[in-house]
């Protein structure tokens, strides 16, 4: 079966259980910044350019925690706050406040990744109007968007997300207004998704999280709960058996 094209993941799904001698992922942060805008939740998004990592997908402001981040080097929390405001100066040109940061997520891809990042993911509310500003570098253009909208944007093939910005996208799509994600979010201990490979039954690639029936012996064909992400060609599918968000 044909992979879809923002499926990032290795080819190689058995060696995502075998592998032995796993290097450590990278550090990295990222943020979400909410505004409602025209009776919508809008979130900021950078579109990278084609010759570095994750070249030519629609992404959030962030990236590597680097050393200077570290104001204490044994809190990975305030370095990844620190990388996250950091990086939004940066490839955005706009100043935010960490303070107000929400972290609800942290993503690892799966052992067979050539280059790994484990990646905090916050979230926080714009509470002006802000300026973006890109250097047509890195990042080559940016957009203001409806998560829903943007989940649509990816299903036509219009642009390209990784499967973590896609899930965070429509965790968010379940929200009408920035505070009510923000509150909602913040209530709930931060999600780790320790991501597994596998395919089901009809040879379509998924990558499956803790709670999934096949999380735990790498088996997408087997049936029970869910909490994966089925990567078909013509889209993807978030399937979670949880009521929550």
């Amino acid at each position: 079966m044909t992979k879809h094209r923002n499926d990032i993941y290795s080819d190689d799904i058995s060696g995502d259980r075998d592998k032995e001698d796993i290097p450590p992922a990278i550090p990295a942060a990222t943020v979400l910044l909410l505004r409602d805008h025209s009776n919508e939740l809008q979130v900021l998004m950078l579109h990278k350019t084609s010759k570095i990592a994750f070249g030519g997908m629609w992404v959030f402001p962030g990236g590597k925690i680097d050393v200077d981040d570290y104001i204490d080097p044994d809190d990975h929390d305030t370095a990844a706050r620190q990388a996250a405001a950091r990086e939004t100066t940066e490839e955005a040109g706009i100043v935010i406040p960490t303070e107000a940061f929400v972290w609800f997520a942290h993503w690892t891809p799966p052992p067979s990744t050539a280059k790994r990042f484990a990646t905090w993911f916050f979230v926080t509310e714009a509470l002006e109007d802000h300026e973006i500003s890109i250097d047509g570098g890195e990042i080559q253009n940016h957009q203001w968007v409806n998560p829903a909208t943007a989940l649509e944007q990816h299903r036509a093939g219009e642009i390209d997300l990784a499967p973590p910005t896609w899930v965070s996208l429509y965790q968010l799509s379940k929200f009408q207004q920035a505070s009510a994600a923000i509150e909602t979010l913040a209530g709930s201990a931060p999600r780790y998704y320790q991501t597994r490979l596998g395919k089901d039954d009809e040879g379509n690639r998924v990558a499956m999280w803790s709670g999934d029936a096949g999380y735990e012996p790498w088996d997408a064909t087997l049936s029970g709960d869910t909490h994966r992400l089925v990567m078909r060609a013509g889209g993807f599918e978030f399937l979670h058996s949880s009521t929550d968000y």
